[in-house]
């Protein structure tokens, strides 16, 4: 895709799932991108799946929902690349399945500084080196429950709405500086977190729940947000794309 080759990006979350194919994704179009996770071995293999197909990439250790972590991933991303172009920041966790009035604190706080505090935090640390070099990309992993409700599940949904608030804000501020930031809605995709989460069962009945007539593959998503980082999204900014075979469409 036009305006990617040669260029830098990080993936946070990127040990497995959308993550791990989105740095792929990034790889092939000649990107060099920072790997980043807390769960080092799978983030270490991204690393090495990019480089065995003649990509670059470096792994850098980050809790997302921890401030001096995020800035040594950004600083440590410009110190071997020299710049950063673009971001995807994807790291995000489900968090306990429980009524509002049952969840537990402890639980609403950790999905929110992961899922909501963590992009905000990526965003403060990537926004000013984008502004040193005139411009960048930066797309924020929300979600379909970013759009609607789902019972159970209240602090992933809030914090997928805050993502989705939060990319909206800042594409007001930076846009006309140059650095256009989108949010992605995957609706449920076949990821680690949802096959080895969910019984057979329930991963039957979303299938039922997605007109398309299947889950979502997390390339599907990963090439919406290469295309989005690219020369043919340019004028795009402030947006929430769905990748969610009509899921809110009814």
């Amino acid at each position: 895709m036009k305006g990617l080759e040669g260029k830098v990006a990080i993936v946070t979350g990127a040990s497995s799932g959308i993550g791990r194919e989105t740095a792929l994704a990034f790889a092939r179009e000649g990107v060099r991108v920072t790997v980043s996770d807390v769960m080092e071995e799978g983030g270490q293999e991204t690393v090495r799946l990019i480089q065995e197909a003649g990509g670059e990439a470096i792994f850098v250790a980050c809790d997302v929902s921890k401030d001096d972590q995020v800035q040594n991933l950004v600083r440590q991303t410009v110190d071997a690349f020299g710049r950063l172009d673009f971001a995807c920041n994807n790291a995000g966790i489900g968090g306990e399945s429980n009524m509002v009035a049952d969840y537990s604190v402890e639980g609403w706080n950790k999905v929110i500084g992961i899922n909501l505090i963590g992009v905000f935090l990526c965003m403060k640390y990537q926004i000013p080196e984008m502004l040193k070099q005139g411009g960048g990309v930066i797309i924020n992993m929300a979600s379909i429950l970013g759009r609607v409700g789902f019972a159970n599940s209240s602090a992933y949904v809030a914090a997928k709405h805050g993502v989705m608030g939060l990319t909206k804000s800042a594409a007001l501020e930076y846009s006309a500086q140059g650095i256009r930031v989108l949010a992605v809605g995957p609706a449920f995709i076949r990821t680690p977190m949802i096959e080895e989460g969910l019984p057979p069962e329930v991963l039957d009945f979303l299938v039922t729940q997605h007109p398309i007539g299947r889950l979502g593959r997390p390339e599907e998503v990963a090439d919406v947000v290469v295309f989005l980082c690219s020369d043919g999204a340019s004028f795009m900014s402030g947006s929430s794309i769905m990748v969610d075979g009509a899921y809110i469409a009814r």
